[in-house]
């Protein structure tokens, strides 16, 4: 099923972002969200033969605007999530379907406070495995470059000239890649991206290990 009739919804409720309208069109909205369960589902099977997934969240279109200075009630995109089996496996994926603003992400967009030091321990001891996985040829065709916020200066406790401070700082661990409105209605768009996804597993499997395991490469997970 094509992801168009997704688009061509938001379109509209960019132009329209209102109850009345919304419920005017609700219909045209639940055939959207079909289609959009539809794709997300297929990329979910295909993922599932080369990773573990334990399921699927599809965000619900309705914004929470309760402490927010944006009043809009409606989000102007589909988004999706898949979450791997934890604690053994680390990382997540994102879907993201908007008009002009069409992406796909993985990594560590919201580590806790140890998952986060214990990562940043691991780079101060040895960034030469990160480094050699981040910065493989193959690797950056795909996804260029590694994103996420970051700290203006040194975290507490680490040294701001360690030569692995630029990995040091940051506070989340991001790649990217966009797409046109083009290329998600095609045939081929779950296809697509459950391949860029796989090309994430070298990143993620050493995340996972690094997770997994104290500084000594003691495993952290119980029997």
């Amino acid at each position: 099923m094509s992801i168009k009739i997704a688009l061509e919804f938001l379109k509209k409720l960019e132009k329209n972002n209102n109850r009345e309208w919304f419920a005017e069109n609700k219909s045209e909205y639940d055939a959207a969200l079909k289609a959009t369960k539809a794709v997300f589902n297929e990329m979910y099977l295909k993922m599932q033969v080369h990773d573990e997934l334990d399921k699927l969240k599809l965000f619900r279109i309705y914004r929470d605007v309760r402490f927010s200075k944006n009043k809009l009630p409606y989000k102007n995109n589909f988004g999706g999530t898949f979450h791997r089996v934890k604690p053994r496996l680390r990382g997540g994926y994102y879907v993201q379907i908007q008009p002009g603003n069409n992406f796909i992400a993985c990594g560590f967009w919201d580590p806790n406070k140890e998952d986060l030091l214990r990562i940043r321990k691991e780079f101060e001891m040895d960034d030469d495995e990160i480094k050699t996985i981040i910065n493989d040829s193959k690797f950056k065709s795909v996804w260029g470059e590694l994103k996420g916020d970051e700290l203006k200066t040194a975290p507490r406790n680490f040294d701001k000239d360690h030569e692995a401070i630029n990995l040091i700082k940051k506070k989340q661990y991001i790649f990217t890649k966009q797409f046109t409105d083009e290329e998600v209605c095609k045939d081929d768009f779950a296809q697509k991206v459950n391949d860029y996804f796989k090309t994430i597993r070298p990143f993620f499997d050493y995340m996972s290990d690094v997770l997994t395991t104290d500084l000594n490469g003691v495993s952290l997970i119980k029997d």
